[in-house]
């Protein structure tokens, strides 16, 4: 028999009307109402989504950028098995996404995975081998992938921009005494910055939205840890049948989304005019 709906899920849910959604009574501002009340359940899970999805794409995003950089600038030198080294860091980034995350969903098995097995059984740094895809381990296991498949798209893009340079300003800093941090300080890092707030943005979008990376790596149910707001709808919607609730969390994130991208570009904006000036 078919269950009847309760009058909230009336309000805030289509669950029940599945086989026959134009029957589905309207439902106005309700899921919306719901989702930003953060003293209930469901208000309440999507904020703490919400703030685990910006620790992770602040930590990936900075690390993405810091090793990028870093690679790119060393990889500026000529020397033998530069081409080499080059086609090896963008292996991660080449990788179909499901073929790289199983593979490390394997590596971050408990009993006989290559992540305990180093870092027990080989280097003895942890007590006994832990549990990398449940509980508090899962958010460090997930920045761990994220990082290594999204750190070559930056080592690229910053690669790229290195070429605009002209060695000429190198050559000028170095025969004026100028070291090599001070060379990166005052030359690269300067001449960066329109390719750094392009690829800033570019990896903070890719990142906050990211579902295929938590979803290979944990199946329909993340950890709590590891709630990413990605998953987090996508169990509201497909998983609950909550399509309502849902679709007002989609919408939430994508206004969420417009206002930062649009600061951020209004700051970069003004700074890259001030810079000008």
């Amino acid at each position: 028999m078919r269950p009847t709906p309760t009058a909230a899920s009336n309000r805030c849910s289509t669950q029940f009307y599945i086989r026959d959604w134009g029957a589905a009574p309207w439902s106005g501002l309700d899921n919306y109402r719901m989702s930003v009340d953060f003293d209930a359940p469901v208000g309440k899970a999507l904020l703490h989504s919400f703030f685990v999805t910006v620790g992770f794409t602040l930590l990936s995003v900075g690390l993405c950028w810091l090793l990028g950089t870093a690679a790119a600038v060393c990889m500026q030198d000529t020397f033998r098995g530069r081409g080499l080294l080059r086609a090896l860091f963008l292996v991660p980034y080449a990788l179909p996404v499901y073929a790289a995350v199983i593979t490390w969903v394997f590596m971050f098995q408990h009993d006989n995975g290559l992540v305990n097995h180093v870092l027990h059984d080989q280097l003895h740094l942890t007590d006994k081998p832990s549990f990398w895809l449940i509980g508090d381990n899962s958010f460090w296991a997930l920045l761990t992938v994220s990082v290594w498949k999204g750190w070559p798209f930056a080592f690229l893009i910053v690669m790229a921009g290195l070429q605009n340079i002209p060695r000429e300003l190198y050559e000028a800093a170095a025969l004026d005494g100028a070291g090599m941090r001070q060379q990166i300080r005052r030359i690269t890092l300067p001449s960066l910055r329109p390719v750094n707030q392009v690829l800033v943005l570019v990896l903070f979008l890719w990142t906050f939205n990211d579902f295929n990376t938590p979803y290979v790596l944990f199946g329909k149910a993340a950890p709590e840890a590891a709630d990413l707001i990605s998953v987090h709808i996508y169990q509201a919607s497909f998983v609950t049948w909550n399509f309502g609730t849902g679709s007002a969390m989609s919408v939430l994130l994508l206004l969420f989304l417009l206002v930062v991208t649009g600061g951020y570009l209004l700051l970069t904006s003004r700074g890259r005019r001030a810079s000008d000036v």
